[in-house]
C-alpha cells in the first residue's frame, strides 16, 4: 500500500494513506510503498521510489501528464514556506502541516501519491537496491541526530576559523547526506547541512559529543586494500604502505616517499612503475570489471566510464561501498544502545560512545574489519572531541 509520510518534526508527523491524513503510525503492517525515508517513520520493509530511481526527483520522476499539475502545487509549497519565514514563523514551534489547509495537503500528497506509484512502474529494481536501501536508511538515522556543536573556546583570531565559524553559524547542526550525487557513490552534503565533510581541521575540536566520547573506526590504506582485493591479491596483516615499501620496493625508499610513488602510480594511466605493475597489475582491472564502457563494481554499481578514469572510478566506488557497508553494519549493532553512529567522513566512522558500553568496542573493531576482500586491518581513535583523536590501535 503507497504512502507518505508528513514528517516536518516528529511531534506533528504524520500519515497520508488512503485519502486522509493520520497520525504517525509506529507498526508499518500494511505500508509498502513510499517515496523516501523520513527520520520519523521507521519501516525496514518498506521500499522506497527515490532508492528504485537511483536518487530521482519528485520532478524527474514525475509522468509528464501530471508535470504541470504537480509544478504548481509544488509552486504553492513553497509559497506558504516563503510566507512564514517572511511571517518570521518559527516551524521548530508551529507545525507547519496545521498552518496550511488540509484541502491542499491533500491534494498535494494524493499526487506524491501518484508520483510514487509510476516511479515503481517505470524503474526496474536496481541488482544492489538492498544496499541502497540500507544507506539510505543509515543516512537518515544520522540526519535524525543533531550534532552537539560547541564555538566557544576555538581561536577566533585566526582568519580560517573565523570564516569557518561563520559558515557553521548559517547552516544547521544535522548533517544531511546525498548518497547520489557522484558517479562513484561517494557521499557529499547537501546546502545547508552542517560542512562535516569539508570543516577545516582548526574547527573540529567544535564538535562534541553527546554522551561521552568520540570513536573513530577507518581502515587502514583503504584503496590500496581495495585494489589487493579486486586484484585477488592476498591481503598484508600489517601496515599496507610500509608492505609495498619492504616487498615491493625493498626498502629503498621512506614509507612516505612509497606511498606518494603508489598514488601517483595508480590514478595516473600513462605512469610507468616496472616494479608495482609486476605486483599489482592494474591492467588487470579492464579485463574483470570493465564492459563496453561500463564499470561493473563487486557491489552491483555500473558506472559510464571513459578508459582514462577507469582504475580512479572503480577503486573510489568500491573503497566507498566497502566503507558503507561496514558503516551500516555498525549502525544496526548500535541500535538499541545509548551510543550511535554520529557521521562518517570518507572513509572513517565516528561513534558518540557512552562508556557505559565500552565494553563493545572490541566487537565493533572486529565487526568493523570484516570486508568483502577478507579480513582488513583497523585504526582505532578515541577523542573527548572531534579534534583530539588519538589513536590508540
Amino acid at each position: 500500500m503507497i504512502f507518505q509520510v508528513l514528517d516536518n518534526k516528529k511531534e506533528c508527523a504524520g500519515i497520508y494513506l488512503n485519502g486522509d491524513i493520520h497520525k504517525l503510525i509506529t507498526d508499518p503492517k500494511g505500508l509498502s510503498r513510499t517515496w523516501a525515508p523520513s527520520e520519523h517513520f521507521v519501516g525496514a520493509a518498506v521500499e522506497y521510489a527515490s532508492v528504485r530511481s537511483l536518487g530521482a526527483t519528485l520532478d524527474e520522476a514525475c509522468p509528464e501528464a501530471l508535470k504541470g499539475h504537480w509544478r504548481h502545487l509544488s509552486d504553492k509549497a513553497k509559497s506558504f514556506f516563503d510566507s512564514f519565514a517572511t511571517a518570521k514563523i518559527d516551524l521548530d514551534d508551529i507545525c507547519f502541516y496545521d498552518l496550511v489547509p488540509k484541502k491542499f495537503l491533500l491534494e498535494f500528497f494524493e499526487l506524491k501519491n501518484k508520483i510514487t506509484e509510476h516511479a515503481f512502474n517505470e524503474y526496474t529494481r536496481p541488482v544492489n537496491y538492498d544496499f541502497l536501501h540500507d544507506l539510505s536508511l543509515f543516512l537518515t538515522d544520522i540526519k535524525s541526530r543533531p550534532l552537539n556543536i560547541d564555538l566557544n573556546n576555538l581561536k577566533m583570531s585566526d582568519n580560517k576559523v573565523r570564516n569557518g565559524i561563520n559558515k557553521i553559524r548559517d547552516c544547521n547542526n544535522k548533517i544531511v547526506y546525498n548518497q547520489w550525487r557522484t558517479v562513484t557513490g561517494r557521499l557529499t552534503t547537501e546546502t545547508r547541512s552542517f560542512p562535516i565533510l569539508t570543516l577545516n581541521k582548526e574547527l573540529r575540536s567544535a564538535i562534541k559529543p553527546q554522551n561521552d566520547c568520540f570513536v573513530e573506526l577507518d581502515y587502514n590504506a583503504a584503496e590500496l586494500r581495495v585494489l589487493f582485493g579486486l586484484l585477488d591479491q592476498e591481503q598484508p596483516e600489517t601496515d599496507v604502505h610500509d608492505w609495498i615499501n619492504t616487498n615491493i620496493f625493498k626498502n629503498k625508499y621512506g614509507r612516505e616517499t612509497s606511498k606518494k610513488k603508489v598514488f601517483s602510480w595508480l590514478y595516473n594511466p600513462k605512469a610507468k612503475n616496472k616494479k608495482l605493475n609486476e605486483y599489482l597489475n592494474r591492467d588487470l582491472l579492464f579485463n574483470k570489471y570493465y564492459v563496453d564502457g561500463i564499470i561493473h563494481t563487486p557491489f552491483g554499481r555500473k558506472i559510464s566510464s571513459p578508459e582514462d578514469k577507469v582504475v580512479s572510478y572503480l577503486v573510489q566506488s568500491t573503497t566507498s561501498d566497502m566503507f558503507l557497508t561496514s558503516a551500516i553494519k555498525i549502525n544496526k549493532i548500535l541500535k538499541e544502545r545509548k551510543s550511535s553512529v554520529c557521521f562518517c567522513i570518507h572513509d572513517s566512522l565516528v561513534i558518540d560512545l557512552c562508556l557505559g558500553e565500552k565494553n563493545i568496542i572490541n566487537d565493533l573493531v572486529d565487526e568493523f574489519s570484516q570486508s568483502r576482500f577478507g579480513k582488513l586491518k583497523t585504526n582505532l581513535s578515541i577523542g573527548k572531541d572531534f579534534g583530539q583523536m588519538r589513536k590508540v590501535l
